[in-house]
């Protein structure tokens, strides 16, 4: 049973029409002949969601959102990102991030185990996404404790209430991800009874619960789900298989399925979706780090989804520089980009970014209050120092000879100098240092995690300003942030 795999073309819908009144004239989530980017953790933020979609996805689906995190979180416009922001009010962080680009073809997935609960949830979302997807496959230990996930399978009827819940009291289409049972008998009552409650598809995981990724996946078992139901069939889990767009192709017809969701292949390269080819990796890696800066996206996230994209290569002398790096900024330096992230944050600055910035946890508040308070005290001690951001990234230097300290040694004594001294400061255990050479004092304004480092900062904005290194290479390096 072949069902053909297209793709459709894409519409878009400007942010002032997501509203609940507007909803009912918004086309609604047709899943057939569609190729999907799955649901996946720390990967399916924004900037990746959009590239995806830039790459040729029809349809892309958020990480797993918990409905104990949703529920508590506020809504907010974000004029200065043109996003719309679910905060959690308890620490500031961004617990949902999206943008008119992708409203029409978003589907936020979320974990659950009680039906009132995600009705709730599904309520303050609706107007953002335009369909709802029950986590029901999820092995995860933290899943499966909580009830959701893959405990849902145990469970059918639970299941069926809540998805039952959705689909009767939303606008928007309610769909559900699964795996297979161990017998595809079972499999088949499982997903008939599901497709009763009025969803409008399934995601089917072509494997079971305790299977992995090293296995290989059942797609004979989703051509006789496919066969045995009338809604749409959505083929994941072939991602082993998949290096180029018609790997997708062939997964989808060995499933028998209406579409094709991608997970592994994806989130190592999301140009998997283009029909004419992969983009190269530093191109792609370009394209996503643009996004990263445009929505003002979490470092952390930003680095987990590059490192997932250099694989093997982060053990190059670039990929180690990568690692290194704690900042967006030092990123985005690797990949020639420093300017580009230095002018879109002032300009994000001046338009007052409501998001990150506004809604600041109290911890790290209180963190960043008082290094500005110990900056403060110190104000005397800097005067008259010379001062640069500059972070030691020690990966940079093959040897010890090659750190800032040893060059500013070797160069004063071939001057005839007297060799550099070095004043610490420490504050909430980071540190920062002046260096004091030939009359001028030198600093870092970048807090350190130790004395050493401190003092390595400090002998590069020496180095620096006595024309012992080239700006332009310590920018490339990540170790100039301005």
């Amino acid at each position: 049973m072949l069902r053909l795999l297209t793709r459709s073309s894409h519409q878009w819908f400007p942010l002032a029409t997501c509203t609940s009144r507007s909803m009912k004239t918004r086309p609604r989530l047709d899943y057939r002949n569609k190729l999907i980017l799955a649901p996946m953790v720390r990967v399916g933020t924004l900037p990746m969601r959009l590239l995806a979609l830039e790459m040729g996805a029809d349809i892309v689906y958020t990480e797993e959102l918990v409905d104990l995190k949703l529920i508590k979180s506020i809504r907010r416009h974000n004029p200065a990102l043109g996003t719309v922001d679910f905060v959690d009010p308890s620490d500031g962080t961004i617990v949902f991030r999206t943008c008119a680009q992708e409203t029409s073809r978003l589907v936020l997935q979320m974990g659950t185990s009680d039906a009132d609960r995600a009705l709730a949830v599904g309520k303050l979302l609706q107007r953002d996404i335009s369909g709802l997807d029950i986590n029901m496959g999820c092995p995860k230990e933290f899943s499966i404790k909580g009830g959701m996930g893959a405990a849902l399978l145990s469970e059918p009827d639970k299941a069926a209430v809540i998805l039952r819940t959705l689909c009767s009291n939303l606008d928007i289409p309610v769909t559900c991800k699964i795996r297979i049972l161990p017998d595809v008998d079972d499999t088949i009552r499982l997903v008939q009874k599901l497709a009763d409650t009025g969803i409008a598809a399934i995601g089917i995981h072509a494997r079971t619960r305790d299977e992995r990724p090293q296995h290989k996946p059942h797609p004979d078992v989703l051509r006789a789900v496919a066969q045995a139901v009338s809604i749409p069939i959505i083929a994941n889990g072939g991602s082993r298989d998949m290096h180029k767009y018609e790997d997708l192709r062939k997964f989808q017809e060995d499933c028998g399925a209406d579409s094709v969701m991608v997970a592994r292949a994806a989130q190592l390269n999301v140009s998997i979706f283009r029909p004419e080819g992969l983009l190269p990796m530093d191109e792609l890696i370009e394209k996503y780090l643009r996004l990263c800066v445009d929505y003002d996206n979490a470092p952390h996230n930003a680095k987990y989804c590059v490192q997932s994209i250099l694989r093997e290569l982060q053990e190059t002398p670039r990929g180690k520089r990568f690692l290194q790096c704690q900042t967006l900024q030092q990123i985005c330096e690797i990949w020639h980009l420093g300017d580009y992230c230095r002018r879109k944050q002032k300009e994000l600055q001046t338009l007052g970014n409501s998001g990150r910035a506004d809604v600041e946890p109290p911890e790290a508040q209180a963190k960043r209050l008082k290094l500005e308070e110990a900056a403060n005290a110190i104000e005397d001690e800097y005067a008259g120092v010379i001062c640069r951001n500059m972070p030691f990234l020690r990966s940079t230097y093959p040897s010890d000879n090659h750190l800032p300290k040893t060059q500013l040694y070797v160069h004063a004594g071939k001057a005839g100098k007297n060799p550099p001294g070095y004043e610490t400061q420490q504050c909430d255990k980071l540190f920062r240092a002046i260096c004091s050479y030939d009359g001028q004092r030198f600093s870092s304004t970048f807090w350190e995690k130790n004395k050493k480092q401190a003092e390595q900062g400090a002998a590069l904005v020496a180095l620096l300003h006595l024309g012992q290194l080239e700006e332009e290479t310590l920018r490339d390096n990540g170790s100039l942030i301005n």
